[in-house]
């Protein structure tokens, strides 16, 4: 326990300008912050002019609420005029109840436990409704800016992963509010034991289970501290159970710049971080001046050490005995100071101070611009000013893995910025697209570069790449990948090569002669639309128009042959009588339409311009349909060279020709998965790979497809091909 007393001489009217204290002995910096803005008003003239400030602390036990009434009933005896603590909620909310019954104002600042992210305090209503707590902290604003989050980035499962330490009924709105929209969310509580987590998983789960567990991990937010954190995900990595193309969300109002980089790091895929932030001030010669009041430089100097080791609450705390001090000023300014009476709380004849409401009111209409920004109690008793920054993790040849600010969020505006990954459909216009590539001639080759300017490409691929991009308007940065590899899948789950890049965001495309496969199909974006590929937009719409102008003419032509026919039989005008079936417009974009799709329709007997109409139709409609026929079988089917080797069985069965492919490729993978295979049931795989995989791939596989190109046309001068690749490379091979 410290007792701190400094008494001056003062004004007549003003017995003691004395705030009382009380903080958590496992706060060190709480008590030297205090002094600090104590020493930093007694320094100035500004707020208090030649009043002085006497103060008194107190140190309780962390979450011992009946310490803190004990420590405040003793500073009451003595005779403060307001009560700052900076605890945790249940000696907070034991101190409410005191301040409340005996008039004290009280400026309460909440500390976070053991390093998780806060949750609300649940206060007990006070009796007649005069409550004298404040918060000085605002209130948690975790829950808003995580959902806005969620919606950003379109989650529809994902898990979240809290300490042992936090309230899970502090998620209880941002739950209902997910689930109203029909997100999924999962919880699973982490102990301090992190490492016991993981081995539990694993001796409770089955291997199936453990897959699905590990998909379940690819979108997690985790409400731990910092030290929890970093130990959660390198267990996470260890284990197996990250992936490359994971993202998960750390929230925790506090934590350093270096915290966030050693997560970054440690992260197998994409990472975010929520954290809370205050205005900085931009002009160095007025960094430590708020409001003609000078603050220690030790408190406002980025370049002091002391500051990055100050927790958000140590902060709130400086501007709360700011607040304090102006509310004192105001009120000797006014001449309506209150002396401070002696109060005892055990004694039940001890009658509430009588000051203490009008001391509230004071408190309440103030305001100040501190280390946090702005501070004021307008909101029902709650400073509501806050801001959080949302950070993502990104990746850069140069640096490699970095942060960077992605949004930020404040109690006002709400989010600002976009959280929205870039894609095409969403419109690329000035958007910088990160390029992964590899050599391979003729797609993407080296240009004539320029000493000291980036690397310049040209090929097949670099072309449709700057076509894209003008049409699109993007910009974007190309890299070679460093592996020198496409892309295969590792036996943990991972990729490595250009694949790889694409699922870890270090990338946003690929480009070069990269072969589509069903394995790459699940991991990358590959889509054709192979219904409507054998004609072009505009032949489809230019059929769509046909069937509209056919329709109407037959309408019309029908119409006239009703109303022809009507007039020489003396029936009712505007009745057919010799069709049937395309009376309406409707009933005859449907015959037309159903001609088309070589259905037929209602049966349509009429005049002879009627059939000339039809017949001419359904010629149209047999030349479409047979061109779209062969065009379709074009776009499905392969063209085979004329030579001696047509398929595989060929080839195994041959004896001359050595093959191989390019190790590490589609091809190689594609020959793998299937010649060991068991379930296999055509055995020329398991001899295809056979070969192929002679003495690890050493003897005939290659490094790179140039490689092979020389292997096959080598010194031998044979010219026999014996190297496997994917047709849309080999094609190019005699440019």
């Amino acid at each position: 326990m410290v007792d701190t007393f400094l008494r001056v001489p003062m004004l007549p009217s003003v017995s003691d300008t004395c705030p009382g204290a009380i903080f958590e002995e496992n706060a060190v910096r709480d008590d030297e912050v205090f002094q600090l803005a104590v020493s930093d008003l007694s320094l100035s003239d500004d707020v208090l002019h030649s009043e002085k400030i006497t103060h008194s602390i107190k140190l309780i036990e962390p979450n011992n609420p009946f310490q803190a009434v004990q420590e405040a009933c003793e500073l009451m005896n003595q005779g403060i005029l307001a009560l700052v603590t900076s605890t945790g909620c249940a000696s907070a909310s034991a101190l409410q109840s005191l301040t409340d019954a005996m008039h004290i104002p009280h400026l309460y600042i909440q500390r976070n436990s053991e390093g998780a992210p806060r949750t609300a305090c649940q206060f007990t209503p006070s009796p007649g409704g005069q409550r004298y707590t404040l918060a000085a902290r605002p209130p948690v604003r975790l829950n808003e800016v995580m959902l806005t989050l969620v919606e950003e980035l379109r989650w529809q499962k994902f898990v979240v992963f809290y300490d042992i330490d936090y309230d899970i009924r502090g998620l209880q709105s941002f739950l209902d509010q997910t689930s109203r929209v029909g997100v999924d969310v999962a919880l699973q509580r982490v102990d301090r034991n992190v490492s016991k987590v993981f081995s539990a998983l694993f001796s409770s789960m089955k291997t199936e289970e453990l897959n699905r567990y590990r998909d379940t991990l690819r979108r997690a937010v985790l409400l731990l501290s910092p030290q929890a954190a970093h130990t959660f995900i390198q267990q996470a990595v260890e284990t197996n159970l990250a992936s490359k193309d994971s993202h998960w969300v750390f929230v925790n109002e506090e934590i350093s710049d270096t915290e966030i980089l050693e997560l970054t790091h440690s992260a197998l895929g994409r990472m975010t971080v929520i954290r809370q932030i205050f205005p900085l001030w931009r002009d160095s010669s007025s960094r430590c001046i708020r409001q003609n009041h000078r603050i220690s430089s030790l408190l406002c100097d980025p370049q002091e050490g002391y500051l990055q080791n100050l927790e958000v609450s140590n902060l709130y705390l400086y501007d709360s005995v700011l607040m304090l001090a102006n509310a004192f000023y105001r009120k000797l300014e006014d001449r309506k100071w209150h002396s401070m009476a002696s109060l005892n709380c055990i004694r039940k004849s001890t009658k509430p101070w009588n000051g203490g409401w009008s001391m509230l009111e004071t408190i309440q209409k103030g305001n100040i611009t501190g280390l946090t920004g702005i501070m004021d109690f307008k909101d029902g008793g709650s400073n509501s000013h806050v801001q959080f920054e949302i950070l993502g993790s990104s990746f850069s040849e140069t640096f490699g893995k970095d942060i960077k600010r992605l949004a930020t969020w404040d109690s006002v505006q709400g989010l600002n910025g976009s959280l929205k990954e870039s894609r095409i459909e969403s419109g690329m216009q000035g958007v910088t697209v990160k390029v992964v590539t590899l050599l391979e001639d003729p797609f993407v080759m080296v240009a004539e570069n320029i000493l000291g300017q980036p690397k310049r490409y040209k090929g097949f691929s670099i072309d449709v790449l700057d076509a894209l991009a003008k049409i699109l308007g993007f910009k974007y940065e190309i890299y070679q990948v460093s592996d020198s590899k496409y892309g295969t899948q590792l036996p943990n789950g991972s990729w490595n090569g250009m694949i790889g890049d694409l699922i870890s965001k270090k990338a946003d495309l690929a480009v070069s002669a990269i072969t589509i496969t069903p394995e790459r199909e699940n991991v990358e974006k590959i889509n054709i639309f192979s219904l409507f590929a054998p004609f072009d937009l505009a032949v489809w719409a230019c059929i769509a128009a046909a069937i509209l102008v056919v329709a109407v003419l037959i309408f019309l032509l029908n119409r006239l042959q009703a109303l022809r026919s009507s007039a020489n039989q003396n029936a009712a005008p505007g009745q057919p009588t010799n069709g049937v079936g395309a009376g309406s417009l409707n009933s005859a974009i449907w015959i037309v339409y159903g001609a088309h799709c070589e259905q037929g329709g209602d049966s349509l007997v009429g005049s002879m311009a009627l059939r000339i109409v039809m017949g001419s139709w359904w010629l149209f409609t047999l030349i479409v349909c047979s061109s779209y026929t062969a065009n379709l079988a074009a776009y499905l089917t392969v063209s085979r060279m004329d030579h001696a080797i047509w398929t595989f069985q060929d080839l195994v069965r041959q004896m001359d020709v050595d093959y191989g492919t390019v190790r590490d490729s589609a091809v190689y993978d594609y020959f793998r998965n299937k010649g060991t295979n068991p379930l296999e049931q055509d055995a020329t795989y398991a001899e295809l790979w056979r070969s192929i995989s002679k003495n690890n791939g050493l003897n005939y596989c290659v490094s790179s497809p140039s490689e092979g190109i020389r292997k096959d046309f080598g010194a031998t001068g044979e010219g026999r091909p014996r190297h496997l690749e994917a047709e849309v490379v080999a094609s190019y091979r005699p440019l």
